[in-house]
């Protein structure tokens, strides 16, 4: 494999501490050995791989999916667990301007779809992972932001056939979310999760329906030329007609090498308290459930979870190593003091950090891999992958399953993806980028 980061990224370290682990335990897969001929190998066992799996075995496939490390090891396994709108950074301008009108529309309605897939799955298979929230607020940390923020609200309903509520800073207290905002957007769209017992409770529903889930099997050579897909695992290789590549910020630079240079890991940070007492949540004056994030570009997001913890999380950086890890932990910390002074008290014992996957193109990709004949892909959710990686494995399910279904994939999705600049040193254009955000920020 060849990896951007250090192996550190890619090891125990930066998950240490989750607090997902402590809620529900991994199931126990079985590890690939041998040789194994499937109709659909998929490379993966996130969201995105598993709800392919999903969908092709209940269409009656032979589907083996092949992860690496264990069980929601990955981003799907230590997220925030926020189930929203997202996983695009196009405008609205750049929507209709690369894709017209009715391309902007559908892309809207994909991540409402997104959205209604999740709720839809645990209602079905009867999951229960802590739903909460009604809708998601976007608090606006200054006045000029909060301006931009009545626009959104006029432009959400037009898009969406539905009234985003708008809350003034002076209404804030009373609506429980009292931590210096300078006003608040809430759209009735979204809910947050326990994303650990999602994803295990969708892979239980794909092996019930005959998927073949492997663990501690990463897939280390993918050979498209001949006949099929041969996909030659540390244990034995896995002969399939088709394979969907499901690795997102975890993906390697050689599996396969179109992929090299065509997506850009980033670090997320995440910290979960101790259960607050009422008497504290009142001394902050945070008391809602809402699923929440701030208005900065470069984000706090942050939620009451139903057991009185709180989750706080922030971007993160473009290096891993144990002193980075250290020093992001602790910016999280001072963050999270700043903006919620009255729980400068409260242990957040849960720390750990994970990788979002964001391209050139500023959407995801769904769609064959060029040159690899029966190779696809489907990544880079840009932060918000809980719906839209869900919504997106789904569809490159379907659309193996029957081609007109790409149809219903987005133009903005369909689009390969593209190289950064410099390749294998593509970070180098983090820190600037991030600089520019900060003063953006300052606004």
């Amino acid at each position: 494999m060849k990896r951007i980061f250090s192996e550190h990224a890619y090891g125990a370290g930066p998950r240490t501490g989750c607090w997902w682990d402590e809620t529900i335990a991994a199931p126990d897969w079985p590890e690939q050995s041998g040789e194994l001929s499937v109709d659909v190998g998929i490379v993966g066992g996130g969201f995105t791989g598993i709800s392919a799996a999903l969908t092709l075995a209940e269409a009656g496939l032979r589907v083996a999916v092949l992860e690496a490390m264990t069980p929601a090891w990955g981003a799907s396994g230590r997220n925030g667990g926020f189930c929203c709108l997202g996983g695009s950074r196009l405008s609205d301008a750049e929507l209709r301007a690369k894709f017209g009108e009715d391309g902007c529309k559908q892309h809207h309605a994909t991540e409402r779809k997104a959205i209604e897939l999740v709720s839809a799955r645990l209602a079905e298979h009867g999951i229960d992972a802590d739903r909460h929230s009604q809708g998601e607020t976007m608090l606006a940390h200054s006045p000029r932001a909060m301006e931009e923020m009545r626009g959104y609200a006029d432009s959400f309903e037009a898009h969406h056939g539905m009234e985003a509520q708008v809350s003034e800073q002076d209404d804030l207290a009373a609506q429980g979310m009292n931590a210096g905002f300078f006003g608040a957007v809430t759209i009735p769209l979204g809910f947050g999760l326990n994303p650990r017992k999602y994803l295990v409770g969708i892979a239980g529903a794909a092996q019930a329906a005959g998927a073949m889930l492997f663990q501690r099997s990463p897939v280390l050579e993918i050979d498209s030329q001949g006949q099929g897909v041969t996909l030659t695992t540390a244990g034995g290789r896995v002969r399939c007609d088709r394979a969907i590549v499901a690795t997102n910020g975890y993906s390697s630079e050689d599996l396969p090498d179109w992929l090299g240079g065509r997506y850009l890991p980033s670090q997320s940070n995440v910290s979960v308290t101790r259960p607050m007492t009422d008497e504290e949540l009142e001394a902050q004056g945070w008391t809602t459930l809402q699923a929440s994030y701030d208005s900065r570009n470069l984000l706090h997001y942050f939620r009451l979870m139903p057991d009185k913890r709180f989750l706080f999380g922030n971007r993160g950086g473009i290096l891993s190593t144990p002193g980075v890890e250290a020093a992001a932990r602790k910016a999280n910390r001072r963050d999270f003091e700043r903006m919620f002074p009255a729980w400068k008290h409260v242990e957040t014992p849960h720390q750990w950090s994970g990788m979002v996957c964001v391209s050139r193109t500023k959407a995801p990709f769904i769609g064959a891999v060029p040159g690899h004949p029966g190779l696809y892909a489907s990544m880079c959710y840009h932060g918000n992958g809980v719906a839209m990686a869900s919504w997106s494995g789904t569809q490159m399910a379907r659309v193996l399953l029957d081609p007109q279904a790409d149809a219903e994939t987005p133009p903005s999705m369909r689009v390969p993806l593209t190289k950064f600049p410099l390749g294998p040193l593509r970070r180098a254009f983090v820190p600037p980028m991030y600089a520019l955000l900060k003063l953006g920020d300052l606004r």
